[in-house]
This record gives C-alpha cells, structure tokens and sequence, in this order.
C-alpha cells in the first residue's frame, strides 16, 4: 500500500494526460495549414465570452428577438455562416449542372422493384462525379425516397481509397501524426508506405445489407418494404473517411473527391458527405420516379451527423433521421464530453477526427462555453420541416442528456413556427448501431409527418432511468 501523500510518476503523467484531453490539445500538435476562404474573419475562442447557456436560435446578433417569419428567415442566414465558419468549415455554392446517366437497370424481387445505377457528373467542367443506386418499388410513383450513405451501389467501379492516417481509430490526437516523407500520393503510415490502392475506410454498421447485390439489398430493405424508394451512395467517394496527413501537414483527403475541386473552401468531411447528398437531391428532382417532396435523409453514426448537416443546409430535404449521431450529432456539446457526464464530447471529436469539422473548432478544445452555437442549431434550421434523432438506450458513445438538452433548445423554434409536434426523439434498446426499432420509428414518423397517415405512437418521450444520475 502507498503511503498517503505519494503520488507516483505514473499517476502525475496520467493526471497530466487526461487534463490535456479536457483543458486543451497536446503542445506537440503540427498545426494543419490554413485555408483562406471568402469568409469574413469571426472572434476566436480568446476574444468569445465564456457563455454555459444553451445559444439562443430565436436571438438575432444584434441582441434582437425573433417575433416574425422576415426576422426568423434573416437569422437562419446568420446561422448557417455560424455554423460553417464554426462548425463545419464553408463548402462550395451547388454547381448547377448535375447530370444523371443511367448505366444498368435491373428488375428485383420477381418483379416488386427495380434498381438502376445512376452516374452523376458535375462541378467544375463536370470534373466531378457520384454514383448512385436507386431502388423503386413498382407500382405508380412517385414514391418518398430515402436517402442513406451505405456503401458502394451495386455494379458501381470500386474506387482506389486512402489508407488510415497513422493513429485512426486508436483515440489519440489525430494532430501528432504526419506522413514523413513520400510523392504526393505515396504515404508512409506505420513505417509502411501505404498508396491510393490501399484499404479503404471502415464501413460503420447502418442497418442495411449492403454485399453489392441488388437482389440482397432489395430482399432486407425497410424502406423499400414500406413501399418508399431508397436511394444509397458510398460517402467516401464525396471525400475520404482518413486522418491521413501529407509531409506539409495538409488533410490528405483533400486531395481527392470533390475536394479537389475546391482548394478554395475549409469544409471538414461531415459537410463534404452533406454536400453529396445535396447533388443527389439534384438529380432525384429530376427523377419521375421519386417525389421530390418527400425525400428523407438518414445516416448512421458519422454519417449521421452528416445527415444532420444535410437537414440543416438544404430545404429540399422533408425529413432528416439521423441515427446514433454521438459527437458533432444531435448532443450538445455543453453537455457531451469527460468532463460533462461522459460519452463523446467537444474534445473527443478534436482529438480523434478534427477532419471531420471546420479548423475553426479546434481550438474550443476543452471550452464548449464558449462556443457560439450548439448542435441544437442543426436541428432548429430543420424547421418546420420535420425532424426525429434516433437513439440508442445502451449506446457507448451517445450522452443521452446531451440530446435531451439539444431537444428542448430547439423546441421554441419549432413551436414559433406552429410545428412543435414535429421534433421527435426514439430510443431503441440498443448499443451504437441502427436496429430494427429504428427502422420502425423512421418510419412510422414519416408516415405520421410526411405522407399523412394516423400513428399513435409517441415521438417526445425519454426513458426516466437514462436520467436518474442527471
């Protein structure tokens, strides 16, 4: 046994360690080059006020209440550049030319469906391209849509991928690691030199069946089931799921999908992947088959958090669902994090994937009081357009708190706008992950809120012993 008072080394280096991970990032970071983009210059975390109330989205910048539709259209404009100078970095306005070609079509499922690969180009010199797998059930269109980043499209080229950065998935400071040497696409990773062919980003589990057949997907899919079309996409052919870094310190994920493009604009990955979705929304106006009223997003986990970013940024979208959306998700990062009732916070999502967000977060580590907004904005831009975040009563990386602090932040924004049955919660008994019970209240919400059928079921509810301790 110590005697009292004796504290070794190794527990002043832990206490050190995670001091670090709350109060601020490790010194020995290497900054990621800046990049000027059209955006005017906003405070930095020094000169913003310490502020641990929730930012009111009905509060104009100039201190002005939010009474009338001309005022609340104003201060959505303010908050979106908020958010992309803050949040999640500024992306390019839409391009204007998407152009849809159909490369197969195939009939599923004796009949029941149809799939079609569809290859989207666009940008500049239509330099860019996406493509899509598009699933409609026969019978007379159009149909609801949903949309989901999961996974490659049947019968679509498989891609060349980015290797990992050095230290992904492993916790630590994604801002330690650079490649040391090596041409512009060579890069070392664990002494290894790892190229574009190299293994491609992990695939989070979604909830579908993706093992590049058609006939699979079709046979397992619950929005096809319910008689809606559903439309997938791989998010990293948008832009590369990888910390990796050049020699310069530069995101080498910026050198390849649409950022390439776009040298010009600060968008962190979760915006890329949103930005995508956008661009097939483009395309899905175009579609006969699809109602372009009633498309829905939805995503899991990291691509959660970009269907949240999609709601947000594109009034096309009916309805967002994202699912499991942690950290940069749906809760608030005044209640998220180590330091505030645990799971993944501010810092947590500054040490691992810094990538994902605009540079300017990064220096809120350990300082979520000062931010300028929280993740209940997301949610309040969707209104009145209906919103539901689904959630895990077990999942490791979600703080349930931090979604019921988002949920009642953003409710004044919907009730203002009449549509305060509108923002809708479900918890499925469930680890990180998508399960059948989420599926059943996507569902059963967008048959509620979208295509106007009775449900009786609830969408407003927290289970009391997720916040006993709270």
């Amino acid at each position: 046994m110590l005697a009292r008072g004796f504290i070794t080394a190794g527990a002043v280096a832990l206490v050190a360690t995670l001091y670090a991970q709350i109060a601020g990032p490790d010194p020995r970071e290497i900054p990621v080059p800046p990049i000027k983009t059209s955006m005017p210059a906003m405070p930095g975390v020094d000169k913003l006020p310490n502020y641990p109330e929730m930012p009111d989205p009905l509060t104009m910048n100039n201190g002005q209440k939010v009474t009338t539709a001309a005022q609340w259209k104003k201060r959505r404009e303010e908050m979106r550049q908020i958010l992309e100078y803050y949040a999640v970095g500024q992306a390019p306005p839409p391009p204007g030319n998407v152009k849809g070609s159909i490369v197969s079509t195939q009939t599923l499922m004796n009949g029941k469906a149809t799939y079609r690969l569809v290859h989207l180009t666009f940008g500049p010199m239509e330099s860019l391209c996406l493509d899509i797998g598009v699933f409609t059930p026969t019978g007379k269109g159009p149909f609801a849509t949903v949309i989901s980043p999961a996974g490659p499209p049947p019968g679509a080229p498989l891609k060349p991928r980015l290797p990992h950065g050095g230290n992904q998935g492993t916790g630590q400071d994604a801002l330690l690691v650079v490649s040391p040497s090596g041409p512009d696409d060579d890069f070392v990773v664990n002494g290894t030199i790892a190229t574009k062919g190299g293994p491609g980003c992990q695939v989070f589990a979604s909830g579908v069946i993706n093992d590049g057949n058609p006939e699979t997907i079709a046979a397992h899919n619950q929005a096809l089931a319910h008689g809606l079309a559903y439309v997938i996409f791989d998010n990293n052919d948008c832009g590369e799921d990888t910390t990796l870094r050049r020699p310069d310190g530069s995101w080498a994920f910026r050198y390849e999908g649409f950022y390439q493009a776009y040298p010009n604009y600060d968008w962190g990955l979760l915006r890329g992947w949103a930005w995508g979705v956008s661009r097939i929304v483009d395309y899905l106006e175009t579609d006969s088959a699809v109602d372009k009223n009633e498309l829905i997003v939805t995503g899991v986990s990291r691509t959660g958090k970009s269907a949240l970013i999609a709601g947000a940024f594109d009034d096309r979208i009916a309805l967002t669902a994202p699912v499991a959306s942690s950290g940069g998700g749906t809760p608030a990062y005044r209640f998220s994090g180590a330091d505030r009732g645990g799971k993944e916070g501010l810092t947590e999502m500054m040490r691992k994937y810094p990538n994902w967000f605009s540079p300017h977060l990064h220096e809120f580590w350990g300082q979520p009081d000062k931010l300028p907004f929280d993740e209940h904005w997301f949610m309040a831009l969707i209104a009145p357009r209906p919103f539901i975040a689904l959630e895990g009563t077990h999942d490791q990386n979600v703080n349930a708190n931090g979604v019921r602090q988002s949920f009642l932040a953003a409710q004044p924004v919907f009730s203002f706008l009449k549509a305060g049955d509108r923002l809708g919660v479900s918890w499925a008994d469930r680890p990180h992950g998508m399960a059948q019970a989420d599926w059943d209240a996507l569902l059963a919400f967008a048959d509620k809120f979208l295509l106007g059928k009775s449900v009786a079921r609830r969408f407003d509810e927290f289970p009391a012993e997720l916040f006993q301790a709270n």
